[in-house]
């Protein structure tokens, strides 16, 4: 096996870097760095934590996982995916609970990099993806109602139904100039992409919000508008690292969410980079971006940031706008530094419904109703899976819906492999025209001999083959001599395969029947050698072709 190898894209794309190229990322890292900033500070509040705390998240994941990374334009950060998760940590654990868990699900990631998991997880099945994905965007949804039309609400309720209820019986309290402020911070990020393509809508709402509840607050006397400032304290300095204290009962209480941020994370980043694939005609390395996202995710909670991953909708606007490699990532890292040490004190007078509002849109984006509508016409298999998981992620939460979703695609995974193993029952003869093991100087059939029965594995011999194989031969109420086992066509047999064709071997002999195996290719015969199987029905039963096991079964017959 070829030896792994950590190379970031970085360092490969800064072999033949040019101006021309570094021109193209260098505004391509100013737009994105102008299109994260709201979407980090909504991020970051959403989650549960101070707004700064998102656009750190932006700056120290998004350079790490361009410097380190195997895609040459992922653009790391905060994401609304990771929002539920973070909130129920923090409700749980407190703040620094979500710092150790992040830490711990840093490690996860790079340890799935290092034992090349990073091919497996790109194909964890399509319908667990969008369950949990659209899941995700409702729950987001529903989180933001609240701020979006300034319902007077003193405890909100974790339970997503119970949300709905309290909604219900709140509806009265409604701000008017709140719900106008959320209503049409959604109408103008959705009529942006039409007048323009680089500035992102929700900046543009951001701004426009801002000054309209600064002009209502101080010319029209509406107070009522509450804004970031009210609900935080914004520090607009960077941060120093600090080291969580850790504790082995604390360690042991978070593996399950930190396996929930790093599978979440690992999904979401290959989902981002493979996407970008296919637009820049390139290839990631999946192993190597990993252990870069596992790096951010290291650095990110020692500087008070939250878990970070690829995100799509940032990626894309790299691209979008001309990104060519990694530098335009860190040129976007630098670009939200400045912004945060500069213009930092001005978020604080930016109204929560508007926040809302990007948020809501963000739920929209990210809801896929298209392809989820597209996964309920396919086969019923697919359609549970993607309602189990969609449900158990907005009616529990996201760690049970992986945790589960994961399971039932190991189930499918089993199932849907067993059922490629095909055993077939040959009676009578044989025809050498449709066989590629018979040596036959003409066409003759091979005749069966009485007291014979050949069986034929087509297919992987492993987990629910030999059931098969013992149910067809249930079926024969004869006793036969010999059982001839043709494997020509069994790629390879793991240690259930073994152990299924041990019990038949074994039950065979008591019966006074006599295994004989015909056609093993190499790789299955040096397994089947090495676990003494050979051993049970000895060398000589092992035939090269059909027409010699015959043979051996005929002789065992007359003897």
């Amino acid at each position: 096996m070829k030896a792994f190898e950590f190379k970031p894209r970085m360092f490969t794309a800064l072999k033949h870097y040019d101006k021309k190229t570094f021109t193209a990322d260098l505004m391509a890292g100013i737009i994105v760095g102008i299109v994260a900033l709201p979407l980090a500070i909504a991020f970051g509040i959403a989650s549960g934590v101070s707004p700064e705390k998102g656009i750190i998240t932006a700056i120290v994941a998004g350079f790490i996982i361009s410097v380190f990374g195997g895609s040459r334009v992922q653009i790391g950060g905060p994401t609304g995916a990771f929002i539920i998760i973070i909130y129920g940590i923090i409700q749980q654990y407190g703040m620094q609970g979500l710092t150790i868990a992040t830490l711990m699900a840093g490690v996860f990631l790079i340890l799935f990099g290092l034992l090349r998991l990073g091919t497996i997880i790109k194909y964890i099945p399509y319908p667990i993806v969008v369950g949990f994905t659209s899941g995700i965007a409702v729950t987001i949804f529903t989180t933001q109602i609240k701020d979006l039309f300034g319902l007077t609400i003193d405890k909100m309720p974790g339970d997503f139904i119970e949300k709905w209820i309290v909604y219900i019986q709140n509806l009265g309290t409604t701000d008017i100039w709140c719900a106008i402020v959320g209503i049409l911070s959604v109408v103008i990020i959705s009529i942006t992409p039409r007048f323009s393509k680089k500035i992102p809508g929700s900046l543009i709402a951001i701004i426009v919000m801002t000054v309209a509840a600064l002009l209502l607050k101080n010319f029209a006397g509406v107070a009522t508008i509450e804004t970031i400032g009210d609900r935080f304290t914004i520090n607009a300095q960077l941060p120093e690292a600090q080291l969580p204290g850790l504790t082995w009962e604390t360690i042991k209480g978070l593996v399950s969410p930190a396996l929930t941020i790093a599978i979440l994370g690992a999904i979401e980043s290959l989902l981002s980079a493979t996407v970008a694939d296919g637009v820049i005609g390139d290839r990631h390395d999946s192993n190597t971006e990993l252990i870069g996202q596992g790096i951010a995710n290291l650095a990110t909670p020692l500087f008070g940031g939250i878990p970070a991953t690829g995100a799509i909708a940032r990626t894309m606007t790299n691209i979008n706008n001309g990104g060519k490699t990694p530098v335009a990532g860190i040129v976007h890292a630098i670009v939200l530094v400045l912004i945060f040490l500069f213009l930092m004190p001005l978020a604080r007078y930016i109204p929560m419904a508007c926040l809302a509002g990007v948020l809501v849109v963000v739920s929209y984006n990210m809801c896929g109703w298209r392809s989820f509508m597209a996964l309920m016409k396919n086969p019923k298999s697919d359609v549970t899976v993607l309602l189990i998981t969609f449900f158990l992620t907005i009616i529990f939460d996201l760690t049970v819906a992986i945790e589960v979703g994961l399971i039932i695609a190991c189930l499918l995974f089993m199932k849907r492999m067993s059922e490629t193993t095909d055993v077939k029952v040959i009676m009578d003869e044989i025809d050498p025209n449709d066989e590629s093991d018979i040596k036959l100087e003409n066409n003759e059939h091979l005749i069966i001999p009485d007291g014979v029965e050949v069986y034929e594995i087509n297919g992987p011999y492993f987990f629910g083959a030999g059931n098969r194989f013992e149910e067809i031969m249930a079926r024969f109420g004869n006793r036969p001599k010999v059982r001839i086992i043709r494997m020509r066509k069994v790629p390879f047999v793991d240690s259930t395969g073994i152990h299924n064709l041990t019990n038949l071997c074994t039950m065979s002999q008591k019966e006074g029947i006599q295994i004989v195996l015909s056609g093993v290719n190499p790789n299955v015969h040096g397994v089947l050698a090495r676990s003494g199987f050979y051993e049970l029905i000895g060398e000589d039963n092992i035939c090269s072709h059909i027409n010699i096991a015959l043979a051996k079964a005929k002789e065992i017959v007359e003897q």
